[in-house]
Protein backbone atom coordinates (compact mmCIF):
# COMPACT_ATOMS: atom_id res chain seq x y z
CA UNK A 1 0.00 0.00 0.00
CA UNK A 2 3.23 2.13 0.77
CA UNK A 3 3.96 1.77 -2.90
CA UNK A 4 1.32 2.46 -4.61
CA UNK A 5 1.05 5.91 -2.87
CA UNK A 6 4.57 7.03 -4.42
CA UNK A 7 3.25 5.86 -7.68
CA UNK A 8 1.06 8.55 -8.35
CA UNK A 9 3.32 11.48 -7.17
CA UNK A 10 6.35 10.39 -9.41
CA UNK A 11 3.81 9.89 -12.29
CA UNK A 12 2.94 13.56 -11.82
CA UNK A 13 6.50 14.98 -11.21
CA UNK A 14 8.00 13.02 -14.01
CA UNK A 15 5.51 13.38 -16.80
CA UNK A 16 2.47 16.01 -15.67
CA UNK A 17 4.69 18.61 -14.42
CA UNK A 18 7.08 18.92 -17.32
CA UNK A 19 4.61 18.84 -20.03
CA UNK A 20 2.21 21.48 -18.02
CA UNK A 21 5.49 23.70 -17.98
CA UNK A 22 6.01 23.16 -21.65
CA UNK A 23 2.63 23.97 -22.19
CA UNK A 24 2.60 26.57 -20.26
CA UNK A 25 5.35 28.86 -21.54
CA UNK A 26 4.44 27.90 -25.42
CA UNK A 27 0.98 29.23 -24.76
CA UNK A 28 3.17 32.52 -23.47
CA UNK A 29 5.04 32.45 -26.28
CA UNK A 30 2.42 32.60 -28.52
CA UNK A 31 0.27 35.30 -26.77
CA UNK A 32 4.24 37.46 -26.61
CA UNK A 33 4.50 37.20 -30.50
CA UNK A 34 1.07 39.25 -31.07
CA UNK A 35 0.91 42.70 -30.58
CA UNK A 36 -1.13 44.27 -27.94
CA UNK A 37 -4.11 47.00 -28.77
CA UNK A 38 -1.39 49.65 -27.54
CA UNK A 39 0.96 48.40 -29.98
CA UNK A 40 -1.47 48.52 -32.39
CA UNK A 41 -2.25 51.76 -31.50
CA UNK A 42 0.74 52.93 -31.77
CA UNK A 43 1.62 51.21 -35.27
CA UNK A 44 -1.88 53.08 -36.85
CA UNK A 45 -0.64 56.31 -35.67
CA UNK A 46 2.60 55.77 -36.98
CA UNK A 47 1.39 54.89 -40.19
CA UNK A 48 -0.95 57.85 -40.54
CA UNK A 49 1.93 60.33 -39.91
CA UNK A 50 4.02 58.42 -42.45
CA UNK A 51 1.34 59.25 -44.82
CA UNK A 52 1.30 63.08 -44.03
CA UNK A 53 5.07 63.01 -44.28
CA UNK A 54 5.10 61.75 -47.75
CA UNK A 55 2.76 63.73 -49.31
CA UNK A 56 4.32 66.59 -47.71
CA UNK A 57 7.57 65.11 -49.02
CA UNK A 58 5.89 65.16 -52.05
CA UNK A 59 4.80 68.45 -52.63
CA UNK A 60 7.92 70.02 -51.58
CA UNK A 61 9.88 67.98 -54.29
CA UNK A 62 6.66 69.60 -56.88
CA UNK A 63 7.88 73.13 -55.79
CA UNK A 64 11.20 72.46 -55.98
CA UNK A 65 10.45 70.64 -59.48
CA UNK A 66 8.83 73.66 -60.38
CA UNK A 67 10.81 76.86 -59.05
CA UNK A 68 14.49 75.27 -58.82
CA UNK A 69 14.91 72.61 -62.09
CA UNK A 70 17.77 70.24 -61.78
CA UNK A 71 17.47 70.44 -58.35
CA UNK A 72 17.77 66.35 -57.93
CA UNK A 73 20.78 66.15 -60.11
CA UNK A 74 22.96 68.14 -57.82
CA UNK A 75 25.85 67.35 -55.31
Amino acid sequence: MGEELLVIPILFLTIVAPLWLVLHYVAKFRSAKSLSSADEETLAELWHQADKFESRIESLETILDEEVPGWRTRS
